[in-house]
């Protein structure tokens, strides 16, 4: 309960009688008006027969007042929704006031307008009809079931007598409670005799919010209104108790602080008197400390170093060294965070603005923030973004930061050797430094930054400790938030910080360290994402840094296809980057100088000042010939169409490998070879071909080197194809491992290969029937006009790549019937590999 209103004592304020006040609600007058003037209030809702005072300030109510005072008529009193509204429309009123009349208007002398009021009876406000010069409304008038009204029986009697009893033993409670409230309050309810005006009384002067007030006011029922009142009076009493109880244990704490402060007053003086010189340092860092939010752990521990640090001599060498370790403490920002931002559209906008692609990281993103909004509170995860260099690892840790409105902090981690780099140093060395994930915490100044450790692939350990074992406790959900420096010498909590870690490979990564985080992998951009961002980042920015203008230079798309695919061949941006600030350096030098130039880039104009193409497209060459099939790669770079060549020559059987081939790919020759062999008479292969004919297996280029588990089926079909002689399919790719019995395998980099394949002009692709989930997670204009072929066993991938009929322009294998001698069918079959820097004339061979 707020100060209650006691009658107004000043000479300007008429008396009014108690009775009076209590028989106001039931003197209504007869004709009462269709229309009200509409006096809407922010702080208080006013009830029947209850007198108050209001002050009016806009000029809307101004005019209301004046002209309702001079023809002494009804207004209607309705309190607001929303408090901060100067010009409230009917969405912004409760819908239900209180039909009132203007007792006395009153000039304070600071200028403004006070009006006292007194309530005659509930309406409701069904529109507005009226908005100048001040709001006028219809409504409806609304009568109170009063206590007299209810039932009569003996039990209901009783029960209004109880209630009407507690509600004023709760009232008195409350007046004893409160010493706000002035002492002629209990006078005044010691004098009202109405049970309903008592409980309008006190409704009107409850210590709640006006959304309460208003829920009474909105009650018919005097009954109900009686019973949810006291459910507020006994919360209210409950609240002054408490209250009550905390100020009488604050002032006995009080009695002990200034005991302590006489204490230490005497202590000072005779400190002066002996001349100590840290009392300065010392009273600096209790006033610092006085301030700081950190635990009552934190808060003893550091009173024991500065009650230690208080008996040190200045002129001794720990003095200072002890000094900058209690500041440093005093920096850090313990239990202080920054508010998390938490609206996902504005997240989604910063994250779409600033990174084109990269769906499945910013979905990750939104779903974190999402559960930090149901939930108020989220161990921050560990996450890992794995990925090739200049795809925007780095510069997406910064907008998270963003997006949530943390800081953002970041440290690199490449060849990072030491352990006291992570955990800092003990104070007992000589130039002591804190690790440097306290020193960051330090300088971003909360305890829930986003903390970017890049390069955590590159971190390497010697005789001075293995960084990655000190970052095991740094990263672990588990154990972070009991984090110790060993500078510090006490536990942080590091649980709230968003690491995010950036890594190039996986393989260097200690795996105990792997395990703790969460990997998401960025895969490398298309084409067509390169040149969307191109065109929303890299030429604005590149502009900006060149201090050129949009009119100075412009990029086609198709110009900027022709920097991708002729000078760039890389999975990121950052080669991309730097070709289109050749560009703008030499668009720069044409307007400083102020010479005649072409402000729109075409390829011609790329040429002239790049130079020629760096790289050649890979296009598909027909399959002409017999023992040639394309494959689908994976590199660095993005895919690219691989061509597998398959030759035979009169021999004994050997094998022989070039186009440095790793050692994957070999086994991927071996498996396949023995596959056929096994399964030779399906296809119409005579045995004795595998031991009269040496067979060839090249792949192009020569010079660069190639590995991995994507080859097995081409290079089944290549020599399939070789010994059949029967072509294969043409603008027909494949990519998919196989095994001795004939399973395909499936691979990865299915999205590069197929972009791959679609840029060389293919338009069928065989692959394993388990990479259809791949296909079906990539968007559908990137697999545009492709046609997918999913098979389980090698018979299949035959039966679609190879045509029906043999090449008739193929010189046909010829067979020796020789009988085969015990000797030559235990010799061991010799693979003949010719190395890239093997002198000419020599080889190698390997065993197969």
């Amino acid at each position: 309960m707020k100060n209650i209103k006691v009658p107004f004592t000043e000479e300007d304020i008429p008396q009014i009688d108690l009775e009076e006040l209590e028989n106001a609600a039931s003197q209504l007058e007869e004709d009462l008006p269709n229309e009200l003037s509409i006096l809407p209030v922010r702080n208080t809702v006013l009830f029947p027969g209850i007198i108050m005072p209001i002050t009016v300030g806009r000029e809307k109510s101004l005019r209301l007042i004046k002209k309702a005072y001079r023809d002494e008529s009804y207004i209607g009193v309705v309190s607001q929704k929303n408090l901060s509204e100067d010009e409230p429309q009917k969405s912004d009123l409760h819908s239900i006031g209180t039909l009132a009349k203007i007792v006395k208007k009153i000039t304070m002398p600071d200028g403004n307008t006070t009006i006292i009021v007194q309530g005659k009876q509930r309406f409701e406000l069904h529109e507005i009809t009226q908005e100048e010069p001040f709001l006028i409304g219809k409504a409806t008038y609304l009568t109170d079931i009063s206590l007299d009204d209810s039932s009569s029986k003996k039990g209901d009697v009783r029960k209004k007598e109880a209630l009407i009893e507690s509600i004023k033993e709760a009232a008195f409670k409350i007046l004893h409670l409160s010493s706000d409230i002035p002492p002629e309050a209990q006078i005044a309810l010691e004098n009202i005799e109405s049970p309903n005006f008592l409980i309008n009384f006190l409704s009107a002067n409850t210590n709640v919010e006006v959304g309460e007030k208003q829920k009474l006011l909105e009650l018919s029922k005097v009954m109900d209104r009686a019973v949810q009142l006291l459910k507020i009076m006994h919360r209210e009493i409950q609240l002054l108790e408490l209250k009550s109880e905390i100020k009488d244990k604050t002032n006995s704490d009080l009695d002990q602080q200034q005991k302590e402060y006489f204490l230490r007053q005497q202590i000072k003086t005779l400190q002066d008197e002996i001349g100590d010189e840290n009392d300065k340092d010392i009273n600096k860092l209790h006033a610092r400390a006085e301030e700081k939010q950190w635990s009552e752990e934190t808060k003893e521990f550091f009173l024991r170093e500065v009650e230690r640090f208080s008996r040190m001599n200045p002129a001794a060498p720990d003095y200072s060294i002890t000094l900058s370790y209690l500041e440093f403490l005093l920096d850090l920002p313990w239990q202080f965070t920054t508010q998390d931002h938490l609206d996902l559209h504005n997240a989604k906008k910063v994250l779409d603005k600033e990174h084109y692609g990269l769906e499945k990281i910013k979905q990750r993103i939104l779903e974190y923030l999402a559960v930090l909004k149901l939930k108020n509170t989220l161990d921050s995860p560990i996450l890992c973004l794995y990925g090739p260099p200049g795809v925007g690892k780095t510069s997406l840790g910064k907008s998270i930061a963003k997006a949530l409105g943390r800081k953002y902090m970041r440290i690199s981690l490449g060849g990072m050797h030491d352990e006291s780099e992570i955990r800092g140093h003990r104070r007992t060395y000589i130039g002591a430094m804190p690790g440097k994930i306290m020193q960051n915490i330090k300088k971003a100044g909360s305890s829930n930054p986003v903390f970017v450790l890049d390069e955590i692939d590159k971190v390497s350990s010697d005789f001075r400790g293995d960084p990655s074992s000190a970052l095991l406790e740094v990263l672990d959900p588990e154990q972070n938030d009991t984090f110790v420096d060993n500078y510090l010498e006490t536990e942080y909590d590091l649980s709230k910080v968003l690491f995010v870690a950036t890594a190039n490979s996986l393989d260097t990564i200690q795996p105990a360290l792997r395990d703790r985080m969460e990997i998401i992998e960025v895969s490398g951009y298309t084409i067509e994402e390169k040149i969307e961002i191109a065109k929303r980042h890299l030429i604005a920015k590149q502009r900006k840094n060149h201090g050129l203008q949009a009119k100075d230079i412009s990029f086609s798309a198709d110009t900027l296809r022709f920097v991708i695919e002729g000078y760039t061949r890389e999975s990121g941006v950052r080669n991309l980057e730097r070709q289109i600030a050749s560009l703008c350096r030499s668009v720069a030098k044409s307007v400083a100088m102020e010479e005649e130039y072409q402000k729109k880039i075409t390829p011609k104009e790329v040429e002239r000042i790049l130079g020629k193409p760096s790289f050649d497209k890979e296009l598909f060459e027909e399959n002409e010939t017999v023992g040639v099939a394309t494959g689908l790669a994976w590199t660095q770079y993005g895919g690219e169409i691989l061509s597998i060549e398959v030759s035979l020559s009169k021999g004994k059987g050997r094998t022989t490998l070039s186009g440095r081939l790793g050692d994957v790919m070999k086994e991927s020759v071996g498996a396949a070879l023995s596959y056929l062999k096994a399964n030779a008479e399906e296809w119409d292969i005579d045995h004795q071909l595998f031991d009269q004919y040496d067979l060839h297996v090249h792949v192009p280029a020569g010079a660069v080197p190639k590995d991995g588990p994507s080859a097995g089926i081409t290079m089944l079909t290549a020599m399939v194809s070789a010994y059949s002689r029967r072509r294969v399919k043409n603008q027909l790719a494949m990519t998919g491992e196989i095994t001795l019995h004939g399973k395909v395998l499936p691979v990865g980099g299915i999205k590069e290969k197929i972009l791959a394949a679609k840029r060389a002009g293919i338009n069928e692709i065989v692959m394993s029937k388990r990479n259809q989930k791949d296909i079906e997670e990539i968007e559908e204009h990137y697999i545009k006009g492709l046609k997918f072929y999913f098979v389980e066993r090698a018979g299949e991938v035959l039966k679609l790549a190879l045509v029906k009929e043999k090449d008739k322009t193929a010189r046909p294998l010829e067979i020796q019937n020789i009988q085969q001698t015990t000797k030559s069918s235990k010799s061991t079959q010799k693979i003949r590999v010719i190395p890239t820097n093997t002198p000419k004339g020599k080889s190698g061979s390997v065993g197969v």
